[in-house]
């Protein structure tokens, strides 16, 4: 992240600004990109006033917004065939396991699922191509897209922004003990962000997916109807 960010300050600050919107929606396009990593490191360049937060927030805002909803068009269009083949390409991070998981978060928690996958890096990725494919209603998905990633953009660059200015601060007039206050909250912050997150979208038990000998693997809808979830809610 430190070399992103070094990289990022030789740039000029419009071109920073299009780096974030177009690496959060190519990733919510669903490519696995750094998209976090670009924003955490735009956010705290512009704690020491190489970009404005404002712009760097309403970049990743824009990005993951549009990019999730070109994701929803794709996988609308592409369906299961196109989330085998993005598995296929990239396993590690859209394998079948991976995909398995994503998918019962939907039909466990419809659009909710896209609202706090934003702050999740599996369904930050999924969450798009994943909802057209299960033909969420487009207006619920575009809302939940919204907020999610309103709130992930503006709450991440603001707090990092928050962070890094009074770490600039306490560093000038109580040396490092206001570096370290500044990292732990920061830290403590994030953590129970994603913590709140994963309580949403974590399946903490295997039932509802099996995974085949050949590394394949299937959600089983005992009971649910993923479609259908998504719809009703």
């Amino acid at each position: 992240m430190v070399d992103v960010q070094h990289w990022l300050s030789a740039l000029p600050p419009g071109v920073v600004y299009l780096i974030v919107a177009g690496v959060i929606g190519v990733e919510s396009m669903g490519v696995p990109l750094p998209g976090e990593i670009v924003l955490v490191s735009s956010a705290l360049l512009a704690a020491t006033g190489v970009v404005e937060p404002e712009w760097v927030a309403s970049a990743a805002a824009f990005g993951a917004i549009v990019g999730d909803s070109v994701g929803y068009a794709v996988g609308r269009r592409g369906g299961r065939p196109l989330l085998a083949r993005l598995g296929r390409r990239f396993p590690k991070h859209l394998g079948p396991a991976q995909l398995a998981r994503a998918e019962q978060s939907f039909a466990r928690h419809g659009v909710w699922a896209v609202f706090f996958g934003r702050f999740v890096a599996l369904l930050r990725i999924l969450a798009g191509p994943l909802a057209g494919a299960l033909h969420v209603p487009y207006r619920r998905f575009l809302v939940a897209n919204a907020a999610g990633g309103l709130v992930w953009a503006f709450g991440t660059t603001y707090l990092l922004y928050s962070v890094g200015k009074a770490a600039e601060h306490w560093l000038k007039d109580i040396s490092w003990a206001g570096l370290v206050l500044a990292v732990l909250a920061g830290l403590g912050s994030t953590w129970w962000l994603r913590r709140r997150a994963h309580r949403v979208t974590s399946t903490d038990s295997p039932s509802g997916v099996e995974v085949a000998s050949d590394g394949q693997s299937a959600a089983v809808a005992s009971d649910v109807d993923p479609v259908r979830a998504g719809n009703e809610h």
